[in-house]
């Protein structure tokens, strides 16, 4: 599986970052989902990692729920979690999110250390 998909990336910065397997049967099936979101989100990035191919950025973080997204606004993390295989579940939470890009929203610890390294370390060379 290829660990970006072709987007385009909106003045604003907004990027959602799936965080997925090969493996991983659900993952598979998401992967059109994905991929349909993508395609009605013009303005925003939207990137797939495979999380076991790119150990290194992971880092210590271990996803145990699949699939679960990264979304970032410029090098800000504003959602990291496990999400529902459903388009409409994650299009709401996009649109909640740029709707309101001041409201604060609690991120687990880790993500801005992960956001930064897949930044440096994947997303930087798609």
């Amino acid at each position: 599986m290829e660990t970006s998909l072709p987007s385009q990336q909106g003045a604003d910065g907004w990027r959602v970052i799936c965080l997925c397997a090969a493996w991983c049967g659900v993952c598979r099936e998401w992967t059109p989902v994905f991929e349909q979101l993508a395609a009605t989100h013009p303005q925003v990035q939207f990137a797939w990692v495979d999380v076991e191919d790119e150990a290194d950025a992971m880092g210590d973080v271990d996803i145990e729920t699949f699939p679960s997204l990264l979304v970032a606004h410029g090098s800000r993390a504003r959602f990291f979690g496990p999400v529902q295989p459903s388009s409409t579940q994650v299009a709401r939470l996009l649109d909640s999110l740029i709707s309101s890009p001041a409201t604060e929203r609690a991120t687990a610890p880790e993500a801005g250390a992960l956001l930064a390294r897949l930044d440096t370390l994947v997303l930087s060379k798609k």
